[in-house]
């Protein structure tokens, strides 16, 4: 897979799920460094004015590999609602791929936009379907 793909795939998925109505808006910025390492960042707000903000570092060489990334959701008052990253931490975590929630630090696996997207509608706007 080439780099330009996967950034189509990725604005695909935003544009799926804009047409659920849960998006208002999305900022993308696709900077490719090769034809297959490229950096992508999302600012996706929501009908509730939270905000899901996604950076990935990512490597197509030889299979879909995320150097580094971020899924940071927040509500309008930008306190944290859950945040997936694979940073690391002062604390030394037993594993890389984690998520923040609820002020705890949770093993994961590395996450997909659609199923983030999935996880937010899903779980954050029960009260509008």
């Amino acid at each position: 897979m080439l780099i330009a793909e996967y950034f189509q795939d990725f604005t695909k998925t935003i544009n799926e799920f804009s047409k659920s109505g849960f998006i208002t808006t999305s900022e993308l910025k696709i900077d490719p460094r090769t034809e297959k390492i490229g950096l992508i960042k999302a600012i996706i707000q929501f009908i509730d004015d939270s905000r899901l903000f996604v950076t990935e570092y990512v490597d197509l060489r030889y299979k879909i590999e995320k150097l580094s990334y971020s899924f940071h959701y927040q509500d309008k008052n930008d306190n944290i609602i859950f945040r997936y990253d694979n940073a690391i931490h002062k604390s030394m975590l037993n594993f890389s791929n984690h998520k923040h929630f609820k002020g705890t630090i949770l093993n994961s696996e590395v996450p997909e936009l659609r199923n983030v997207l999935e996880e937010i509608i899903s779980n954050c706007f029960n009260k509008y379907s």
